[in-house]
C-alpha cells in the first residue's frame, strides 16, 4: 500500500499523463454520413430533374460527389436547399462542398437547413441512353473548407467618376465562379484597367456568388468598376442580364420558367437582358449557344453583335449576328448594339483562334457618371458603340441634332451627322433601314459626314454608322 506524499505524487503523474495523451492524440474526424443516389436520367420530358435527400438537424457541410457516367454525353450539376438556389456548377466534375462559412466556386455557403434538399441534374447533352450518373452525398457533422472571411454582402458602390461621356468596357466575361473559367477576378480586373477599359461586367453562368468577391477586390480597384451580372445559360441560347444581383431560374420548360418570365423577373432588378452570341451555332462544342429560346422581342433590351475579336483569322463580328439585331429592330424594337469578348481566362489564352482577351470587342456606353445604374441606365437606352478589337479602335458617335444614338427624333426629315475619331486610313458609312450606304475614306482626324434622311408620315427609320478597316466592320454604332 502507497501512502502519502508519494501516493499524491503518483495520481498527479497518472494525471499528466491523461492529459498529455489527450493532447496528443489527433482531432477527431467530422462524423459523415454516405448516401449513394446515383442511377439513370430519366428519358424524355424536361431538361432537368432533380434527386431528392434528407438532411439531418446539426448538419454543417454537404458534398456531393457528380459524374457522368455515360461517355460522349453532358450533365450538368446544381443544388437546391429547402429555400431554393445554394449554386450552379454546370458541367463541371468538381466535387461540391457547401457548408455554413465556405463553399466551392458557384455555390453559396451559409446556414444549413434540415429538411429535403435537392441536387438538380440537367440533361445538357444525352447522344446515348441509359444517360447513366454517379450521384453521391456525404453529410457532416463538421466543416472540412477553411472559412472564407473575404466573401461580403455586394452593396453597389457610389459612382468612381462623374462626367457625361463615352466609358469603355467589356460586357461579357468570366470569372472563376463559372466552373468552365479559370481566373480569379482580380486578376481579371489587373488585365481590364491595363486595357484602359473603365467596366468590366462579371457575367458568370447561372450564379451569383461572383458577387461575394466584388467589395475587395473594387476596393483596391477604385479607378475601374466592376459590373454585375450573370449569363441567363439554357440549352437553347445564353442571354445577359446586365446589372442583375440576383438568381433568376434558368431551367427552363420547369412550371412556370420561360424566357420571358426570367426577362421580366431580371427587369424587376433593374437589369438589362440581352441575346448573347445569338447565331453562334456549334452544336456540342458550345451547348446551346445559339438563340433558339421562344421569347417576346419587347423584353430585350439589346443584342451582342460581337462576341470575340480578331484572333488568328477568327472573327464573331460576325454579319449574321448584325442581320439577326437589324431583324429584330426592323420590327420596331429599339435594340442596344453590345459587344462582350466572352473571355474565360482573364486573357492568358487570347492567341487561340476562338478565344479574346477582356476588351474584344468593347463597349462604349454613353452615361453621365461611372456607376452599374448609369451604365445600365445608358445601355437600355441604346447609347452604345461596339469596338470589335478594343478601346483603341474608330469611335464612331451619330447624332442628329442634339439626340444621339438610342433616342427618337420626331421630324419631316433628319439630318445624320457621324463623327469619326482616330479613324484615318478606315472608312465610314451610313446604314439605314438595313441597307449601307457608298463608304467614305475618312482622311481627318475627326472627320464627319452628314447624311440627309426624309421621313414619311407615321412612318420610322432606324439609322446606324459603321468604321471599316479593309472592307470589313470595325465599330458598329446603336441605331437613332
Amino acid at each position: 500500500m502507497v501512502t502519502g506524499w508519494y501516493a499524491g505524487r503518483m495520481v498527479r503523474r497518472a494525471s499528466l499523463l491523461v492529459l498529455a495523451s489527450l493532447l496528443l492524440a489527433p482531432a477527431a474526424r467530422a462524423a459523415e454520413t454516405r448516401l449513394a443516389l446515383g442511377g439513370n436520367a430519366p428519358e424524355g420530358g424536361p431538361d432537368h430533374f432533380f434527386v431528392p435527400f434528407e438532411v439531418p438537424a446539426g448538419t454543417r457541410e454537404i458534398a456531393i460527389v457528380h459524374k457522368s457516367l455515360t461517355q460522349g454525353n453532358t450533365l450538368d450539376f446544381g443544388l437546391l436547399d429547402p429555400a431554393g438556389y445554394r449554386g450552379w456548377g454546370g458541367g463541371t466534375s468538381e466535387d461540391t462542398v457547401v457548408g455554413e462559412q465556405a463553399a466551392s466556386r458557384a455555390y453559396v455557403p451559409g446556414p444549413i437547413p434540415a429538411g429535403t434538399w435537392k441536387v438538380v441534374v440537367g440533361k445538357a447533352f444525352v447522344g446515348a441512353s441509359p444517360a447513366a450518373y454517379q450521384l453521391e452525398v456525404i453529410l457532416r457533422d463538421a466543416p472540412t473548407l477553411p472559412a472564407q472571411p473575404e466573401r461580403a454582402k455586394y452593396t453597389e458602390v457610389a459612382a468612381l467618376k462623374r462626367e457625361r461621356r463615352w466609358w469603355a468596357g467589356d460586357l461579357h466575361a468570366h470569372s472563376k465562379e463559372s466552373t468552365d473559367a479559370s481566373p480569379a477576378l482580380e486578376d481579371m480586373v489587373t488585365f481590364a484597367r491595363g486595357r484602359g477599359l473603365d467596366f468590366v461586367e462579371i457575367s458568370d453562368h447561372n450564379t451569383v456568388t461572383q458577387l461575394d468577391w466584388f467589395a475587395g477586390v473594387q476596393a483596391r480597384h477604385p479607378d475601374i468598376l466592376v459590373l454585375p451580372g450573370i449569363e441567363f445559360t439554357t440549352y437553347a441560347g445564353h442571354a445577359n442580364a446586365i446589372g442583375a444581383t440576383r438568381w433568376v431560374d434558368h431551367k427552363i420548360g420547369q412550371p412556370g420558367v420561360t424566357a420571358d418570365g426570367a426577362a421580366r423577373a431580371f427587369a424587376e432588378q433593374g437589369a438589362v437582358f440581352s441575346i448573347n452570341h445569338p447565331v453562334l451555332d456549334l452544336g456540342a462544342l458550345c451547348i446551346g449557344c445559339a438563340w433558339k429560346q421562344p421569347i417576346d422581342p419587347k423584353l430585350l433590351g439589346g443584342v451582342e453583335i460581337a462576341t470575340i475579336g480578331l484572333k488568328q483569322g477568327g472573327s464573331f463580328f460576325s454579319n449574321a449576328a448584325i442581320d439577326y439585331w437589324d431583324k429584330l429592330c426592323a420590327q420596331g424594337n429599339h435594340l442596344a448594339a453590345l459587344g462582350g469578348s466572352d473571355d474565360h481566362s482573364g486573357g492568358t489564352r487570347q492567341n487561340e483562334r476562338f478565344a479574346s482577351p477582356i476588351g474584344d470587342p468593347t463597349t462604349m456606353v454613353l452615361a453621365d457618371e461611372l456607376s452599374a445604374k448609369a451604365l445600365v441606365d445608358g445601355i437600355r437606352k441604346g447609347r452604345t458603340v461596339v469596338k470589335l478589337q478594343g478601346p483603341t479602335d474608330p469611335m464612331v458617335e451619330l447624332t442628329s441634332g442634339d439626340s444621339v444614338v438610342g433616342d427618337t427624333v420626331k421630324a419631316r426629315s433628319a439630318i445624320l451627322t457621324a463623327r469619326v475619331t482616330k479613324g484615318q486610313g478606315t472608312q465610314v458609312r451610313f446604314v439605314v433601314d438595313g441597307e449601307a450606304d457608298e463608304v467614305v475614306e475618312v482622311t481627318g482626324d475627326p472627320f464627319t459626314i452628314t447624311k440627309v434622311v426624309p421621313i414619311a408620315p407615321g412612318g420610322e427609320h432606324r439609322a446606324r454608322a459603321e468604321a471599316l478597316v479593309d472592307a470589313s466592320r470595325r465599330t458598329v454604332t446603336s441605331h437613332l
